[in-house]
């Protein structure tokens, strides 16, 4: 079978590009090896207020909208940060992939499940897929097959996404514990640069997850021990586990080669300082669609070129900062980061935060507690150990 565009994964961003290509009238497939989309769910669920500027959400699937944060040291000392509207959504993740996929369909793109690629032959345009099944052959492809993607390690010769390790319990406390106008976050040196999160899915239930550069055991046992040893939760009880992993932003990594394009987690479209990566995978997905539709029309895959210098324009500056923002978490002690928390209360950060900052953009506030130096007040340990030259 012939397509214009070929898509290798029918996660949330391979369906929106997806749904993209079929609405301006390309012939457009899509290859899941799942049978059942979006499952096992591997995420926090947890999506930035500009999700409802860059793709459709539809009201049923958002199960709390949040309006703010506690920000918790390691000894416990909290910063509260207050918006007067949503800043973040927890949703119905499998639900919302579902729901992409089928919206993909419905415009006019072929999803083809329980489909697993066995080799790509780039050069002819064509994917060879296991168990005997019939082959593919597209004008361009697109591996947007997750952070172990098939296509991006042909692309690469073989490399393979860098990952980090994530884990997460949903968890009864029993009793009626959150605010549910609020997440919660908690800085802890002993997996920076992750964090724990506790998203409240009701006043008792909650998702409560991390991520680090350690094994799938061992988070799920740090996890577990921050759980028992809070003596604001009491006992619990856990209704279920999850896991899965975050591949590390790769600002070298080459995203276009010939006919194929890489997007989403295959091609390490994430935010270094949390991990999350649907708004940028989604702002991804309209800049390639752009870009191919016109390669595709002049018949001239070279256009392809323009998606990766495109994207690195948008984002740049942004990544660079979270980079650096996540160089220096992963410098601190837990006597660092309670200092910082002290420093900013002290200096009225809660409402500097609440004013700039942003889930998916942090670069205007780094650039505002530079302006009012803050930053060197909140930071002194680090700056005498030459950690300043990062931002150099």
């Amino acid at each position: 079978m012939t397509y214009d565009v070929l898509i290798v994964g029918a996660g949330p961003v391979g369906s929106t590009y997806a749904r993209l290509m079929a609405e301006k009238g390309y012939k457009v497939g899509i290859i899941e090896k799942k049978s059942r989309i979006g499952v096992p769910l591997q995420c926090a669920g947890l999506l930035g207020r500009q999700i409802k500027e860059v793709n459709i959400l539809p009201s049923k699937l958002i199960i709390n909208p949040f309006y703010g944060a506690y920000l918790h040291s390691p000894s416990d000392r909290i910063l509260k940060v207050v918006k007067n509207n949503p800043e973040a959504y927890v949703v119905d993740r499998i639900g919302y992939d579902q729901f992409l996929a089928e919206l993909a369909v419905e415009t006019g793109a072929d999803l083809f499940l329980k489909h697993q690629v066995k080799d790509l032959n780039f050069k002819n345009g064509i994917i060879h897929l296991k168990n005997g099944k019939k082959d593919f052959n597209g004008r361009i492809i697109v591996g947007a097959d997750g952070y172990n993607s098939v296509v991006a390690q042909k692309l690469s010769n073989g490399g393979k996404n860098n990952t980090l390790q994530a884990a997460q319990f949903k968890v009864d406390f029993g009793k009626n514990l959150f605010d549910l106008d609020y997440v919660h976050l908690y800085a802890d040196a002993s997996v920076s640069p992750g964090f724990i999160w506790l998203i409240p899915l009701s006043p008792s239930e909650a998702r409560v997850g991390l991520f680090g550069n350690s094994d799938y055991h061992n988070l799920n046992k740090y996890l577990k021990d921050f759980l028992d040893n809070n003596p604001a939760f009491g006992n619990y009880s856990l209704i279920k586990k999850y896991h899965g992993r975050i591949p590390i932003y790769n600002p070298k990594k080459n995203i276009v080669k010939d006919n194929v394009i890489l997007l989403g987690d295959a091609a390490s479209q994430v935010k270094p300082t949390t991990g999350g990566g649907l708004i940028m995978g989604f702002k991804c997905a309209q800049i390639a669609s752009d870009i191919t539709s016109k390669a595709l029309e002049n018949d001239n895959t070279e256009i392809l070129k323009q998606y990766q210098s495109q994207y690195r324009k948008n984002f740049k500056t942004e990544l660079k900062t979270q980079l650096r923002v996540q160089k220096i978490f992963k410098s601190l002690t837990d006597e660092d980061l309670d200092f910082m928390f002290i420093k900013l209360k002290e200096e009225g950060a809660e409402d500097i935060i609440s004013e700039y900052g942003e889930m998916d953009d942090q670069a205007p506030l780094v650039k505002e507690l530079f302006k009012r130096g803050i930053i060197f007040k909140i930071l002194p340990k680090i700056l005498s150990r030459g950690i300043s030259t990062l931002w150099k």
